[in-house]
């Protein structure tokens, strides 16, 4: 028990104790609301400008990094202005205006000292800057090469910057760069820019630039030199790779033989470069690899318009025990089309060419039936950036369910096939042609031995719209023309009973638009459409890139118009026409396409997607 006195000191202590708790307590909330009065910001910042200006100097400008200094007096405040002039003059000198009106107020609140301050800056960026001339030249031994006349033509001719354009200094070093670009892509890889001047005259709003390469010396190719692999041997490589030593420099020569060496499926990545260290006349060429699994599975999904949802399943073994070749085996299954297969492909020779042998097993809607159909392959062939080449022994038998066709039919046949390519770039060609033909002689195997030839051509063309006007708003509207046929024949006796694959079909995402998959036939007596011996297929397309802005998109819009026949006599081709438009975009995996069509014979729309580029 506490006595009288301890109590009184007791309660003194609890009493003491309380006052400073509340004292605290008190201090703490004036503290708080000294602080809540405190502005977050000692100014904000309103720009008014035209819209094309408007929002980069918004973002650009450096005054925007000092608003969070709450401390910032009016004089520090009227320093920071006079400098945000000066970066606001030259943030509108790289957009291309050099003689702006720029006006900077401060607006005070005296209504509440601890308000945020108001910066209104208006801004009349004025007339922009025009090109009024530009000058390219070359110095260096690309000047005294006879053989680069052409290179210097291309440089100057797809210079990006003509007379009369708006200036800015992203376009400017865009020009410069691209123009660099295109002199180290072919023989001078250690080309730089020498000297690049951009004389800007305020009074005219007028600009001449010119611009100087130096082109360095020339190189050619020398010794491949290869790192990185441990299962196969550097003769595979440069099989695969194709370089050429002693030839000029080019980059896009190493750069296919960069993606030969992935899509062999040898290899996880592949890096080629040049050594433009030592010798110019013989700089080694070098080889970076990293060697895929020996073994790999791949499960797929995906959907089309043509053959709806779809898995696959694809299975690689890189070097089949005992005979050393490669092993690809693949099951697809989807609405129309289920299918497994395999191919055996040997290394490639000295001069490309490689052994195949394959066997594919398929169960596929075609016209009116269900066709079950089998076929073995064996031959050679070679593959290259722009041509294939492929010659093979083929066995082709196919049982079709349906009245009106043989029910089981089969054929022996030696074929050649041969594709060519010449678009400027791949897998979104602007320009060029492709050209692809087969043809095979055989005979029939079934109660009675027919011998029969079969022709199948295909050809497309691609031509840009502008002509010469390169770079200018005309080229980014007009887009291009595609043009695409193909024809095929099958000559046999009347009566020759043919398996169905050898025949032909058209319709679909890849053909004929408007219709659906291989629905385009010859159509029997009972009104069921099956595979004909005649195949006439044709297409224009008008692709035109989308523009904001005045600048490219990944994105393009297109109208078209198809027509295709099938028919077992030439007399007997009823073209049926599709018609329609859709819109194409720069996807990662190569050019996605939709497409709305109307066929105009079964009087439908159809909505036709798929995904790449492939001739």
């Amino acid at each position: 028990m506490f006595g009288p006195s301890k109590n009184k000191r007791f309660n003194t202590l609890t009493q003491t104790l309380f006052l400073w708790t509340a004292f605290f307590v008190w201090m703490t909330g004036c503290a708080g609301t000294v602080q809540a009065q405190t502005p977050s910001q000692a100014f904000d910042i309103e720009i008014q400008a035209p819209s094309e200006v408007q929002d980069y100097l918004q973002r650009h400008i450096e005054l925007q990094r000092y608003r969070e200094l709450t401390d910032l007096d009016a004089s520090e405040l009227a320093r920071l202005l006079t400098a945000a002039e000066r970066n606001l003059q030259d943030l509108l000198g790289t957009l291309g205006y050099f003689s702006p009106e720029i006006k900077l107020v401060v607006q005070d609140t005296p209504q509440n000292p601890k308000a945020a301050r108001h910066v209104l800056i208006t801004v009349q960026p004025g007339e922009p800057v025009k090109i009024a001339e530009f000058t390219l030249d070359f110095t260096g031994p690309i000047t005294q090469d006879e053989a680069t006349r052409e290179q210097r033509r291309a440089i100057r001719a797809n210079w990006a910057l003509r007379r009369g354009m708006a200036f800015t200094q992203a376009n400017w070093d865009a020009a410069k760069t691209q123009a660099l670009r295109q002199l180290i892509a072919q023989r001078y890889p250690i080309g730089t820019i020498s000297a690049s001047q951009a004389d800007i005259d305020p009074d005219t709003q007028t600009a001449r630039l010119s611009v100087t390469l130096d082109s360095g010396p020339a190189y050619r190719l020398g010794p491949v030199q290869i790192s990185g692999t441990q299962r196969y041997d550097e003769q595979l490589v440069t099989r695969l790779a194709q370089i050429t030593q002693g030839a000029d420099y080019s980059q896009s020569q190493l750069l296919e033989a960069q993606q030969r060496l992935l899509d062999s499926g040898f290899f996880d990545s592949a890096f080629v470069s040049l050594d433009t260290t030592g010798n110019p006349m013989a700089a080694p060429v070098l080889v970076q690899l990293r060697e895929a699994k020996l073994q790999k599975i791949v499960l797929g999904v995906g959907i089309s318009t043509d053959g709806g949802p779809r898995l696959s399943m694809e299975h690689t073994h890189h070097k089949v025990p005992g005979i050393g070749w490669q092993a690809v085996s693949k099951l697809s299954l989807d609405r129309e089309t289920q299918s497994f297969g395999t191919e055996l492909t040997a290394p490639p020779d000295a001069s490309g060419w490689r052994w195949a042998t394959s066997a594919l097993f398929q169960s596929q809607t075609s016209g009116s039936f269900e066709v079950d159909s089998q076929r073995y392959r064996a031959g050679r062939g070679q593959t290259s950036e722009r041509t294939d080449r492929n010659y093979y022994l083929q066995y082709d038998r196919a049982k079709a369910y349906g009245a009106g066709l043989p029910t089981v039919a089969d054929a022996l046949s030696a074929n050649y096939a041969w594709t060519q390519r010449n678009f400027d770039s791949l897998p979104f060609p602007a320009s060029g042609y492709g050209l692809g033909a087969e043809l095979g002689g055989g005979v029939t195997l079934g109660s009675s031995r027919e011998p029969y030839l079969r022709v199948l051509a295909r050809w497309l063309g691609i031509w840009p719209l502008a002509g010469a006007q390169v770079g200018t708003r005309a080229t980014m509207r007009a887009g291009r023309v595609a043009l695409q046929t193909e024809g095929g024949m099958v000559l046999a006796r009347t009566g020759a009973e043919l398996p169905s694959t050898q025949l032909f079909l058209t319709g679909g995402d890849n053909s004929v638009r408007g219709y659906a998959f291989r629905s385009i036939g010859t159509e029997l007596a009972n009104g069921a459409i099956a595979a004909g011996r005649y195949l006439a297929t044709g297409s224009v397309e008008w692709q035109r890139p989308i523009v904001i802005n005045d600048k490219l998109t990944d994105w393009e819009s297109t109208v078209f118009l198809d027509a295709g026949a099938v028919a077992d006599k030439p007399s007997a081709l009823r073209a049926q026409v599709g018609v329609g438009a859709g819109v194409r975009w720069k996807s990662p995996v190569g050019p996605l396409q939709i497409d709305l069509a109307y066929g105009v014979a079964v009087q439908q729309l159809r909505l036709h997607m798929s995904v790449g580029f492939t001739f």
